[in-house]
């Protein structure tokens, strides 16, 4: 069914009343500013069941309802072998917000309940694979994920802490792996808090993780953990602490970087140190390709 016809639900409408500021205009934001929809698109929108990626459905069916950019949507239910509560949970909610999901099966879970190591980066990595399978076989050229403005902060915090690297969670980008498909972030801008609210506001009940090595715990655990209890003290100190890291990612000044790379490409502020420093950085791709010893 065409989704123009649907009447838009309840929780729909709050969208673009009570939830307009927090919600709408920065999912619209996003949208306009990233370039993330494009004319004669077709995006599959990928559900996990959980907050994010159901906030995601409906705002991607309003923005289709009202857009004047032609585009199609699929609403995407992987499951990697959730139990037949969560399964008839996620139904329950796609119902209630008319939601249109094509439901497709995977054992993923029973694949990661073998892994001895590092089960979770296994299941995303299987769950990304299954999803760009699925939307490729369906003809889709994007596929539109649920993380919001607290998961790219967070990842910023992580890389930098843990992997010894800058960098972040992109709005968009290419697969590496399959022609022509993009991965697209439609909520980048909306912060967590907000859509906790926005699902307390319709008393809706989303999955918080179906995973079988998760699902028993008392408190998330992990170095994503580690990294929201780090911000929370931040925050009480400097309330801006978030939108500081966010916007330390758009003002990159490559001059005061010991070294950089693009993809092989390295650059190491010795390469051109002795021109002085009003020549340094401003050369691309003259780097050594793999030089790290200085």
């Amino acid at each position: 069914m065409n989704q123009s016809f649907v009447n838009p639900t309840e929780e729909e409408l709050s969208l673009v009343a009570a939830f307009r500021k927090p919600i709408w205009d920065k999912f619209q934001k996003a949208v306009r500013d990233y370039r993330l929809i494009e004319e004669n698109d077709k995006i599959a929108v990928c559900i996990s069941g959980g907050k994010d990626s159901m906030l995601l459905a409906v705002c991607m069916q309003r923005l289709q309802r009202y857009s004047r950019i032609p585009f199609q949507v699929v609403y995407l239910v992987m499951n990697p072998g959730y139990t037949e509560e969560n399964i008839a949970q996620i139904q329950k909610n796609a119902e209630r917000l008319k939601l249109p999901v094509e439901v497709f099966e995977t054992a993923i879970l029973h694949s990661v309940n073998q892994a001895e190591k590092h089960p979770c980066f296994l299941c995303s990595k299987l769950r990304r694979g299954a999803l760009y399978q699925k939307a490729q076989s369906l003809g889709c050229n994007k596929i539109a994920l649920g993380h919001h403005f607290d998961d790219v902060i967070e990842t910023i915090l992580m890389g930098m802490l843990y992997g010894s690297q800058i960098q972040t969670m992109m709005p968009k980008l290419f697969s590496e792996n399959y022609e022509n498909m993009q991965v697209i972030r439609p909520l980048y801008l909306i912060r967590e808090q907000d859509i906790i609210q926005w699902s307390q506001a319709h008393a809706l009940h989303f999955l918080r993780c179906a995973c079988r090595v998760t699902q028993n715990a008392d408190a998330p655990t992990g170095k994503r953990a580690e990294i929201k209890q780090l911000l929370q003290k931040l925050r009480a100190v400097n309330p801006a602490v978030d939108m500081n890291i966010f916007r330390s990612m758009e003002n990159v000044n490559l001059k005061t970087l010991i070294s950089y790379h693009i993809g092989e490409q390295r650059h190491h502020f010795l390469d051109d140190y002795a021109e002085g420093i009003t020549n340094r950085g401003t050369r691309t791709g003259t780097g050594r390709k793999s030089s790290q010893n200085h």
